[in-house]
């Protein structure tokens, strides 16, 4: 039997059932709200878990989504091609072509995994939820419907104003920087050379140009000292 403390105060008979029975008469006087759905489209969170959406360009077909996926709902397909050599002397590669790629969305749990361990952006959140369908068999959506959704996946948010630049971005720009500076003092070296050829060339003479039928200079010259 527990024994009551001194600070303890005694419960009233029925407390509990009032607290319940208030917050139910809070909840009767508000005005009630439907959502008129589907006239209404709900405003979902940015972040909202809706479908997944491929980005094929992205895609190197590296399986690793499929291979970390928990349910194994991700197919994919691929085949091999060669690819000629850039340069003349160089060596032909081989790279991997996606032929098909599909989520099966009734196995699906929506964990992220297979969003996460991507290595090239190739998968995204849509907040896309109307895909319901009479039979489950259907819920298999090839990569042309998922390429369809990549049009819903929203952008980014904005980064925090003092957050540390990407390493990405930061190599990108630095790259750019010295691209722009080799131009410039290529072109620059040019313009000198230009300049330095057109000093060393020497003066041309003037040349005198003579019209049939009418007396030359020097033959003028000569006559009139006649």
């Amino acid at each position: 039997m527990a024994v009551p403390t001194p600070h303890s105060r005694p419960r009233i008979p029925g407390s509990g059932l009032a607290k319940g029975l208030a917050v139910t008469l809070r909840t009767m006087t508000r005005k009630t709200v439907t959502a008129q759905y589907p006239d209404v489209q709900p405003e979902l969170p940015p972040r909202s878990r809706g479908v997944i959406a491929l980005f094929e360009e992205n895609c190197t077909v590296c399986m690793l989504c499929a291979r970390e996926c928990p349910d194994w709902c991700i197919y994919i397909d691929s085949h091999k091609e060669t690819v000629p050599a850039a340069a003349p002397g160089g060596r032909e590669r081989s790279r991997n072509v996606l032929d098909r790629f599909a989520i099966d969305f009734s196995l699906c749990m929506y964990c992220g995994i297979c969003i996460e361990v991507c290595p090239f952006d190739a998968l995204f959140w849509s907040p896309e939820f109307e895909y319901a369908e009479t039979d489950i068999l259907e819920l298999t959506h090839e990569r042309d419907k998922l390429r369809e959704w990549m049009w819903t996946v929203p952008e980014p948010p904005a980064l925090d104003p003092g957050a540390e630049e990407p390493k990405e971005i930061a190599a990108a720009r630095k790259a750019a920087e010295k691209l722009e500076a080799q131009r410039a003092q290529e072109a620059q070296q040019a313009q000198q050379t230009q300049q330095t050829q057109q000093t060393q060339q020497p003066p041309q003479a003037p040349q005198h140009t003579h019209q049939p039928g009418q007396p030359d200079q020097a033959q003028q010259k000569a006559e009139g000292e006649e």
